[in-house]
């Protein structure tokens, strides 16, 4: 016969306020559910934990659970199998949830998602590495290659804050410049006019020799697509950076 779960936290904690449920959760639950024979107790701390963890639960009760399921033999491996498992029926959230209280539990530590992390999980294409033209931004901005056969394209990201100086591509004919939205918020400026908003899917035409900038919000990531239009005899003049207090009025 396993060894008898006997459970006091009801009485301890609610005894005085709510006997009836602290005698439902000592006595009826984990006194004669957990301890009735039918199903092993380590089956029952499996069952226990995937029905926290499909409701959402992910506090303290959850990671005494995961806990009395270690104590009754449940391995890394199996809660691993486990979680991954649920996870296909439950949702990725719970999941990531879970697995963050197991491995605590478990004795192993998650890596700490940063915010640059947490951001490339809502966007499609990669973020990149540090811009190489960083000198000609404000703040921190990253580069990544999407195309570099027919048409280059890359995706430009930008940290919260982040913006480029004004700047102008230049051409003899043709020429210019095609940004896409594809993250975060953002804005385009061209000299003399409103800046303009851009959330995902905002396509702009930049002409050529037009004086311009673009950039994130002050308080949002950013990412868009840049397109050079082909032309005659191009390049991009870079210039002034973007006056802070008209910059931080964006929000």
């Amino acid at each position: 016969m396993s060894e008898k779960i006997v459970q006091t936290a009801g009485r301890s904690q609610l005894g005085g306020f709510a006997p009836m449920f602290a005698h439902l959760n000592d006595d009826v639950l984990f006194g004669e559910v957990w301890n009735e024979e039918s199903i092993d107790v380590k089956t029952r701390c499996i069952i226990t934990v995937v029905s926290l963890m499909a409701s959402g639960i992910t506090d303290s009760s959850l990671t005494y659970h995961l806990q009395n399921a270690k104590a009754h033999g449940v391995t890394k491996a199996e809660i691993a199998a486990i979680i991954t498992h649920a996870t296909m029926y439950v949702g990725w959230p719970k999941g990531w949830a879970v697995f963050r209280l197991a491995k605590e539990v478990w004795g192993e530590d998650i890596p700490v998602q940063t915010e640059k992390d947490k951001y490339q999980n809502t966007i499609c294409f990669p973020i990149g590495e540090p811009n190489p033209y960083g000198e000609f931004f404000v703040g921190q901005s990253y580069l990544a290659p999407v195309s570099t056969e027919q048409i280059p394209v890359y995706n430009v990201t930008f940290e919260p804050g982040c913006r480029n100086n004004w700047h102008i591509h230049h051409a003899k004919s043709g020429g210019g410049q095609m940004l896409i939205c594809v993250g975060g918020r953002g804005y385009y400026q061209e000299w003399g006019k409103e800046a303009v908003e851009m959330t995902p899917g905002t396509v702009i035409n930049i002409p050529a020799e037009v004086k311009h900038w673009h950039g994130a919000a002050p308080d949002a990531w950013f990412s868009h697509l840049a397109i050079e239009v082909d032309g005659e005899e191009t390049s991009t003049e870079w210039l002034e950076a973007v006056d802070k207090d008209s910059y931080l009025a964006l929000r």
